[in-house]
């Protein structure tokens, strides 16, 4: 606000006149009013009812699955090598080249957020895997099945509400714990109690790490490439480059 002295007509006399100006706001890029567009804290749930699936997301969840069954399959030709090469070091460190199989229920849930997209992903994907024949058979769908159960517990356990960077590895990793003790059972049965429970904490580990960081990751590329325009993880985008 200005005042400004100006003459009217005679000596001594003056008038006041009030400007206002708009200036941009250098937080928020407002201008006029003040009013700001603070970030957002925390994640969008899913519209509606959660247990309201529409079209985009049963189509979303079974292409996601199916893209993450042919990447299982292609990982399940090439991880021999490494896993060769990390237990012979420490049999236990394979828990490593397991990981990469946990991502489809982070990866599910993360975008659809709503109950069993997690579990639905995961299935299909080893599904999807199983269908140009893979060494394990049909063992391979019992582990898709417990890895999506173990995902969608951590994402019920935050109450389908959160989906950061946090919410993601903590599905990574609970997809672990399930899938150790059934390869306990099935594949690892020469080992001792020591090295099982060292085998389930790398897996974990790496859960958290590979399968949620990396899904994560994964899930914010997509949607800043404008893929995931129709769920909540596009519009959080939006919001970002608009702050």
């Amino acid at each position: 606000m200005s005042t400004t002295n100006t003459p009217a007509g005679s000596p001594g006399t003056s008038t006041t006149s009030t400007a206002t100006t708009s200036t941009p706001d250098a937080s928020t890029g407002s201008t006029g009013t003040g009013a700001t567009t603070p970030a957002r804290r925390g994640s969008i749930r899913a519209s509606g009812s959660l247990f309201g699936w529409r079209t985009v997301d049963l189509l979303t969840v079974a292409f996601l699955g199916a893209a993450f069954g042919i990447a299982y399959w292609g990982w399940g030709l090439a991880y021999g090598g490494p896993a060769d090469l990390l237990g012979k070091a420490f049999p236990p460190l394979q828990g490593i080249t397991a990981a990469p199989w946990l991502m489809a229920g982070v990866v599910g849930g993360l975008v659809i957020r709503r109950p069993g997209a997690a579990l639905l992903c995961e299935v299909i994907a080893a599904l999807v895997s199983m269908l140009p024949g893979t060494q394990w058979g049909a063992s391979t769908l019992v582990s898709g099945i417990l890895q999506g159960a173990g995902a969608e517990i951590a994402f019920l356990l935050l109450g389908y509400g959160a989906f950061g960077l946090g919410a993601a590895a903590l599905a990574g990793a609970l997809s672990a714990p399930l899938e150790a003790v059934y390869e306990w059972q099935v594949y690892w049965t020469d080992w001792g109690m020591d090295y099982k429970l060292l085998y389930g904490a790398i897996l974990t580990v790496s859960g958290a790490v590979i399968a949620g960081g990396l899904g994560w990751l994964l899930t914010r590329a997509l949607a800043k490439a404008g893929a995931l325009g129709a769920f909540p993880v596009g519009q959080e985008v939006r919001e970002t480059r608009a702050v």
